[in-house]
């Protein structure tokens, strides 16, 4: 069997290591990326030029949840060692008002009492820049499987092998499964809907922008809780800010159970609403950072009053979702990740859910292999179109809740009257008086786990 991957971002390295993991030696693996994600190229290398969603140029910092964390523990142990060590682990997340009031505090296990940087008996989150995360994925596949093409089509062929053409007019490739991992503007996504002169299902742009980076955190330290994520709100905006890696000499730094003693860098991010997308090629970045510091001058908090001070803004990131589509696959072109759901940040599953898709179409794959006579290509193009099925039938009913719940969240971060903003800190507040209900959806995502409910599928599907 031959398996071909367009994008080698996060979801596409993940699926190339389920996919060694669960299947024969003998399948041949190949990931397509349009840019040079050679092991020697440094993360300012690949900061220069056209940005695109598939890969670790995008992005600042993020969190894995508990539940994607659950994903890369039964991949490889060591790699949610070395995940660990190269971020943080958060075991409270601290909402605020712009005034510097604390509205409430929850953990990855839904608790609101228990005590700062206790650690927990579940994994926690673990926060981290994305090239951290990418680079501990990257560096378990072979450089000669990664090959450096842009893909200008994918044509889902329900008699035979499937097709990737190349924008350089290279010889196209054939492949039994072509996975799209290409990100929101995905270009597997069109194979799809051939019928379609164009995208039917464009990606949405939701009225916000995030901006965001690293700064030392010398003299931040003391206002900046162990093991804390805080999350600040206001009328005008969002704010949020972490340790994004931890102290080299504390020996429980790999321990995903525990915060250790936080590094030397602190990240931030701030949200807010711009009714029409910014073209990144026109923006001057004097004055976005300019209008950072305008924006946030009032809120008391003082790491915000430190942050805007020394912090130069480089990069805008619009806020980009994926219309529901009618499916994730055709013919053995199968969509994962962003291609197929692009959720907002503020679900804080993003990386989490392209994890569960990695983990869930794979073990699926490898069961549907197992039971049919893969020597024989039609009893291959069925294992394979059966195990899209399932894989889509677990995972849709759970993306699009996640989704939906997110899209009423990040109404907080747009822009409202004094009125609504005091409603909305009353309600916080409100909520911190019954932890069990605050804590019920949040158990719900994050004591998920994807390998369990596809296990149960497997098991009646035998």
């Amino acid at each position: 069997m031959k398996i071909a991957i367009i994008g080698a971002g996060i979801a596409g390295c993940a699926v190339y290591l389920e996919l060694k993991k669960h299947l024969s030696k003998d399948v041949d693996v190949k990931i397509y990326e349009a840019y040079d994600t050679g092991k020697d190229v440094t993360f300012e290398d690949r900061e220069q030029g056209p940005t695109h969603s598939s890969t670790l140029i995008v992005g600042g910092g993020l969190g894995i949840a508990p539940n994607g964390l659950g994903v890369i523990q039964r991949l490889d142990e060591e790699l949610l060692r070395e995940v660990t060590r190269d971020g943080y682990v958060i075991t409270r997340s601290n909402l605020k008002s712009k005034n510097g009031n604390l509205l409430m505090y929850i953990d990855p296990d839904g608790s609101t009492t228990k005590e700062p940087g206790e650690p927990l008996k579940k994994l926690n989150m673990v926060a981290c820049s994305r090239h951290s995360l990418y680079r501990c994925l990257r560096t378990r596949i072979p450089d000669e499987d990664i090959v450096t093409k842009r893909v200008s089509q994918v044509i889902a062929n329900p008699e035979g092998r499937n097709i990737i053409r190349f924008v350089d007019g290279s010889e196209p490739v054939e492949a039994d499964v072509i996975i799209g991992a290409d990100g929101v503007k995905s270009t597997a996504k069109r194979a799809l809907f051939p019928e379609a002169e164009e995208d039917q299902y464009p990606p949405h742009y939701e009225g916000l922008v995030g901006i965001g980076g690293f700064i030392p955190a010398t003299g931040l330290a003391e206002f900046v809780e162990k093991g804390s994520m805080n999350f600040i709100f206001g009328g005008n905006g969002f704010f949020g800010y972490y340790f994004p890696d931890s102290d080299p000499s504390d020996p429980n730094r790999e321990n995903p159970y525990v915060a250790s003693k936080p590094g030397e860098t602190l990240a931030w991010w701030s949200t807010y609403e711009i009714k029409e997308c910014p073209d990144r090629s026109t923006l001057d970045m004097d004055d976005v950072s300019r209008h950072l510091r305008e924006r946030h001058a009032q809120w008391k908090d003082p790491v915000i009053q430190q942050i805007i001070k020394s912090a130069r803004v480089t990069h805008m990131y619009p806020t980009w979702t994926s219309p529901p589509l009618p499916t994730w696959e055709r013919d053995g072109v199968v969509l994962l990740g962003d291609a197929a759901h692009a959720l907002p940040s503020t679900s804080g599953q993003g990386v989490s859910q392209a994890l569960e898709d990695c983990e869930a179409f794979v073990l699926f794959l490898a069961h549907q292999m197992k039971r049919r006579d893969a020597s024989k290509p039609d009893a291959q193009k069925q294992a394979i179109v059966k195990a899209a099925k399932q894989y889509m039938d677990l995972r849709k009913p759970r993306v699009t809740e996640i989704l939906e719940s997110a899209k009423k969240i990040q109404n907080s971060k747009r822009d409202m009257g004094v009125v609504r903003e005091y409603a909305m800190y009353s309600m916080f507040k409100l909520f911190s008086f019954f932890p069990n209900a605050v804590a019920k959806p949040t158990r719900k995502i994050y004591e998920y786990n994807v390998a369990e409910e596809a296990a149960q599928i497997i098991a009646r599907d035998s």
